[in-house]
């Protein structure tokens, strides 16, 4: 399904879209045709994702409704990682952490994860890769998982979650519905 591709806009103008965007609930098609559109979406995203100060980007955060994401969690350039069609194999262990998003800046979640994980995936050449990590990688890949199925970690909210970032998910969502109206959103007070 990469008709969505093809609707892009020019990779330079690719942002980093904010909740409560539609696209970031979405279910992601896999990606049947790698090409080299493809490689240079991947590109891009990984340049917003270190932009951002972020470890992992997924494809509907940038408006692209396809099972690809990026990351890296050291920042050193032969970290980066580019995961196509990715599904996880085992997930082993649990730790509850903190969590924070991109596309919900300003919001943090106590999220219960798996601290090891093995993972196959594709590459941008097509490459079938099987990856094992544990502890923060374990954990970006299950954060960006979670986005490829329409997944938000604001799903995830304990009450007092829910009562710590009620301020600053009430004031996204009223940035998008100005931004929609063809209004200047506020600035998020907490977000970072």
């Amino acid at each position: 399904m990469n008709r969505d591709l093809v609707k892009l806009p020019s990779l330079n103008k690719l942002i980093i879209v904010r909740y409560p965007d539609p696209v970031l609930r979405r279910v992601c098609a896999p990606v049947e045709r790698f090409s080299p559109e493809l490689a240079k979406l991947a590109k891009r995203m990984l340049a917003l994702m270190k932009e951002a100060k972020g470890v992992g980007l997924a494809a509907p955060q940038v408006g692209v409704s396809i099972r690809l994401f990026v990351c890296n969690a050291t920042g050193e350039a032969t970290d980066d990682l580019v995961c196509i069609n990715p599904r996880f194999l085992d997930l082993r262990g649990a730790e509850e952490k903190d969590e924070g998003c991109l596309s919900i800046p300003g919001v943090n979640v106590s999220m219960r994860r798996a601290t090891r994980a093995v993972m196959e995936a594709f590459d941008v050449k097509s490459e079938r890769v099987e990856r094992s990590t544990e502890a923060l990688l374990a954990r970006v890949w299950q954060h960006e998982i979670d986005h490829l199925n329409g997944r938000l970690v604001i799903d995830a909210m304990s009450v007092t979650d829910e009562i710590a970032n009620r301020r600053t998910i009430k004031q996204l969502e009223a940035d998008y519905a100005a931004a929609r109206r063809g209004k200047k959103p506020r600035r998020c007070a907490s977000s970072s």
